[in-house]
């Protein structure tokens, strides 16, 4: 299929995926946000599949598990699996053993599922549990922690970014990546987040900072530190 053809099947399913969802999750639950914060009962059971299958969504996921660089002994954390699809990503990169937290059951259900066969291998460890109470079992060390559009749910990103740290092993890195959803999120707006997050990692202590991008609509960014 001729390149520009892929863009506008891409583009019609991001479409239709988006607005399917959307429209489903305000018939069962009118707290949209809610929703993607916390997904739950009926309607985040469909939350959870727009999320895992919309295109956007796991072109960004599959970006910041490529910039991740993971390595075969790598122990890997993800702070909000969601769908369990970058979960999924780092497995198939060879990740040595992928931990993960995520506070909704809907959503540790929906990666569970995905990632049944990595689980049974002892590859995978999905947990039940929010940012700010990460178990002692998950107290690392981990070559690397990431978040895909969770950390503006974090009750106290500048804190739990600062406990993180902690929880990196030595030349350990973390990526924080946002594509922002507010309506009529622009270049810029995605720019700004990536600043705050630049900011947020500063003064968590984390040093090294870069920032990537990843051209959708409205753009990803990533910045990655140590």
């Amino acid at each position: 299929m001729p390149r520009a053809a892929q863009r506008a099947v891409t583009a019609a399913v991001e479409y239709t995926v988006a607005r399917a969802g959307i429209a489903a999750v305000r018939v069962l639950d009118r707290d949209v946000i809610g929703q993607a914060h916390e997904p739950r009962g009926a309607a985040g059971r469909v939350t959870a599949w727009e999320m895992a299958h919309r295109p956007s969504n796991r072109q960004r996921s599959l970006w910041v598990v490529s910039l991740l660089e993971v390595r075969p002994a790598d122990r890997v954390l993800e702070i909000g699996f969601g769908p369990g699809v970058a979960v999924a990503a780092l497995v198939r990169a060879g990740a040595g053993h992928v931990y993960g937290i995520d506070h909704s059951a809907v959503m540790l259900r929906q990666a569970s599922r995905r990632n049944a066969a990595a689980i049974r291998a002892g590859r995978v460890t999905l947990v039940r549990a929010p940012v700010d109470q990460i178990p002692p079992a998950l107290d690392g060390p981990f070559d690397a922690i990431f978040g895909v559009n969770t950390h503006g749910f974090w009750p106290a990103p500048a804190q739990q970014l600062a406990e993180l740290r902690q929880r990196l092993a030595p030349g350990g890195r973390i990526a924080i990546a946002s594509q922002p959803r507010i309506p009529g999120a622009t270049a810029d707006t995605s720019r700004s987040a990536g600043r705050n997050i630049e900011g947020l990692l500063r003064g968590a202590g984390f040093t090294q900072l870069s920032t990537r991008t990843l051209p959708l609509s409205p753009p990803a960014v990533c910045v990655l530190g140590r």
